[in-house]
């Protein structure tokens, strides 16, 4: 009888990870008694110790820390390892991309293009990359960008997607299995359109470096590229107001959710300006959950920033028990009253009127398009004696069901 061992139960990475985890849950066990013992200092009308809180604050930093530290290291350990034996021979396309990227050299490329009927022409703004490298930089963005894993993405061919959408009014019953079929009231259609904007970086190089033959000339660009695309990307997708990038799901008309019209988010309020309530803070939490249908509560989450996060962290139930909860697993999001947490830095921190805290089905909600493929324009005459490339990429996003995503606004009304 064999037994089955996996290889990276015990190698290096898998270690690591594990020692991450286990620095992460202990700084979370420090925080709770630190944070029992402000709790208890309040309870017995001894005030806040200044000492204490400052304590609290830093010990709350630290456990945001060590959980971006174990999914940083989780998402590594989960990336495929190259095959051994695997062919590193690059096929026509890849070997003329690299050819034009080292050298300026775009002849072979530029043949390819005109054989393949491609309209990725220098003429409009580089070149398409070879669809590996695409791969890799399209998956290094989505590593780093929190919306982009968990909302909806369709890739295109065009420069708008255009979504149709029914208004839910067609005629429906119930019928026996002999009877009478009445015709059905056709539903209203509308469209809703997702026009991809221009994204852009501009990496530069020197010819050192691309001379150098050992250098993976595909995986420097997408190292260079990967976080500039994803700050401007997770941006645009909570809070871009759809001029020459997506529209993000904070700049629609948000609305208290008992009167709110088709096409606006709902809301529900705090009932107290800039802040929780004194009193049992965390029941608005509740009514932000049960605000959404059932349909959407199933693959709910709640989508706020590292500050409001912090502050969270505090609550308590009427049990005693931590509202907020670490991942059991590494690379799994930490829960808040059993639904995920996205920390997204571009949501608002808890002020007067900010719709703080999102929640609900996101990947129903947010739609994301991108347009298939990634140019890349060489340039050595702007920064001489660096050699610049000018890479873009088309993207687009909106909301697409605006039932799915609700918002908890800190507003007396």
């Amino acid at each position: 009888m064999s037994i089955e061992t996996k290889a990276d139960q015990s190698g290096p990475e898998s270690r690591e990870v594990r020692s991450a985890m286990r620095d992460f849950l202990s700084a979370f066990e420090q925080f709770k008694d630190a944070n029992d013992a402000r709790l208890e200092a309040l309870e017995e009308k001894r005030g806040d110790d200044i000492v204490l809180v400052e304590k609290i604050d830093r010990i709350n930093k630290d456990v945001t820390e060590q959980k971006a530290k174990v999914d940083a290291l989780a998402l590594k350990s989960s990336r495929p390892a190259l095959q051994e034996g695997a062919s590193l021979a690059p096929d026509e396309r890849k070997a003329a991309f690299r050819n034009y990227m080292r050298v300026g050299d775009a002849t072979s490329i530029a043949m390819l293009e005109q054989k393949s009927l491609n309209v990725g022409t220098d003429a409009e703004g580089g070149y398409l990359a070879p669809e590996q490298t695409e791969r890799i930089i399209t998956q290094a963005v989505k590593d780093l960008s929190p919306i982009r894993q968990i909302a909806s993405v369709r890739e295109i061919g065009a420069n708008v997607y255009r979504k149709p959408v029914s208004n839910g009014d067609a005629a429906t019953g119930w019928v026996g299995e002999e009877g009478d079929r009445l015709t059905t009231a056709a539903p209203t259609i509308t469209a809703i359109d997702f026009p991809t904007m221009e994204l852009y970086a501009m990496p530069a190089a020197t010819q050192t470096l691309l001379d150098d033959s050992v250098v993976d000339i595909e995986q420097w660009l997408a190292d260079e590229v990967q976080s500039e695309f994803a700050v401007q990307e997770s941006a645009a997708f909570v809070a871009g107001d759809g001029e020459n990038q997506p529209k993000g799901f904070l700049d629609y008309t948000i609305a208290e959710e008992s009167v709110r019209a088709a096409g606006q988010l709902g809301y529900v309020a705090t009932g107290v300006d800039g802040d929780f309530p004194a009193a049992d803070p965390s029941d608005v939490l509740l009514d932000l959950i049960y605000t959404p249908k059932q349909t959407y509560r199933a693959n709910g989450r709640f989508v706020l920033n590292r500050s409001v996060l912090g502050q969270l962290r505090k609550f308590k139930d009427d049990s005693g028990n931590y509202l907020w909860q670490p991942s059991a697993q590494p690379g799994e999001p930490a829960r808040l009253l059993g639904y995920p947490v996205t920390e997204a830095e571009d949501m608002p921190d808890i002020g007067s009127d900010n719709h703080a805290i999102a929640f609900g089905d996101f990947r129903r909600g947010y739609l994301i398009v991108d347009r298939i493929g990634v140019r890349v324009l060489r340039d050595l005459y702007s920064a001489k004696p660096f050699v610049l490339f000018y890479t873009t990429k088309r993207v687009g996003g909106g909301v697409q069901d605006f039932d799915a995503i609700k918002f908890l606004k800190f507003s007396e009304t």
